[in-house]
């Protein structure tokens, strides 16, 4: 756990490191110097400075690389429309490769838009100024997902305590799923350690590791189950190549929202966007509704992220952005 812990502070110290901007001393929490938190809702304040507020004539969207850029990119094809003529702007899709990059072009100005990754929300609202407002959700009002670890029919491994001798494959430090929640886990309730108890690999994206067990490249793996159910979807893998041995509580899934320095009436645009959207008929639906998804939810990042908080707590996760 320690190494791997150094391993992540590394990481985010080469992707944010850049100067920061001075401010007044405010009340900011763990944020980074640069924001404020005025009304303690854990995310940065919008500048009240007009000077520092962005206004781009083309917006810059990117969607959490769980999986193949290049499929996300027609999925979002419908929305993006739609947000073009609410805003007025045009708007770009930016197939990102990897959480700490995503994080990286917000923090320098590059990306406006987003959806972060459970577990790289934390990270994005205290290092790049992410103030994320709404997460998919079923027509129900159901949200989330599970954290699973799979592993291949024939590999040995029947339960959580058969991984011990064997190699279990994490996404990136930066995945609630892929990372700080099994980490949490499997140290509290199974008293495992990686590179103690078993090898731990990192796969980089949650379908490399579907894939990567389902064709018995890993013994197991760590992934949110709502990829998984698209995948199985697709055809990309099928369901009898991997069982499940371990299915973890409801997590939060994906969290969309904008930097915190685009204009208010910008910002007030995006989100009717996000709200206005009609799913019915759209690329977005058909892809969701793999996960039984079909609306955008309003949440807060304080309340709705405060289990992961925890989770990063437990594993001695901070959030230094330099």
């Amino acid at each position: 756990m320690k190494k791997s812990f150094l391993w992540l502070v590394c990481v985010v110290a080469i992707a944010f490191a850049s100067t920061a901007f001075a401010t007044n001393h405010c009340p900011r929490g763990t944020l980074d110097a640069r924001y404020c938190d005025e009304n303690s809702d854990l995310v940065a304040d919008t500048p009240t400075d007009s000077s520092q507020w962005l206004n781009p004539d083309t917006l810059i969207f990117a969607y959490t690389p769980v999986e193949d850029p290049a499929v996300y990119k027609e999925v979002w094809s419908d929305f993006l429309v739609h947000m073009e003529k609410v805003t007025g702007k045009k708007v770009l899709f930016f197939p990102v490769q990897s959480n700490a990059a995503q994080i990286e072009a917000m923090r320098s100005g590059r990306l406006h838009v987003a959806g972060f990754n459970t577990g790289s929300n934390p990270l994005a609202v205290n290092c790049a100024g992410f103030q994320p407002f709404t997460i998919m959700a079923s027509l129900d009002g159901n949200f989330g997902y599970e954290m699973e670890i799979l592993t291949y029919p024939g590999s040995g491994i029947m339960k959580v305590e058969d991984i011990k001798g064997k190699e279990l494959a994490f996404t990136s430090p930066t995945s609630n799923s892929g990372f700080k929640a099994p980490s949490a886990i499997l140290k509290g309730d199974f008293g495992m350690i990686p590179d103690r108890d078993f090898k731990a690999v990192f796969s980089g994206k949650h379908d490399n590791s579907i894939l990567g067990v389902a064709n018995k490249d890993y013994q197991a793996a760590s992934i949110a189950n709502s990829v998984l159910s698209r995948m199985i979807s697709r055809g990309v893998v099928k369901a009898d190549q991997v069982i499940s041995i371990y299915k973890s509580q409801t997590f939060p899934t994906t969290g969309f929202g904008t930097v915190y320095n685009l204009t208010p009436d910008l910002q007030s645009s995006i989100r009717e966007a996000f709200f206005s959207f009609e799913w019915e008929g759209s690329s977005l639906q058909k892809e969701f509704e793999k996960s039984n998804e079909g609306q955008f939810l309003k949440m807060n990042y304080k309340d709705f992220w405060d289990v992961i908080r925890k989770i990063d707590s437990a594993n001695g996760v901070s959030y230094a952005c330099k």
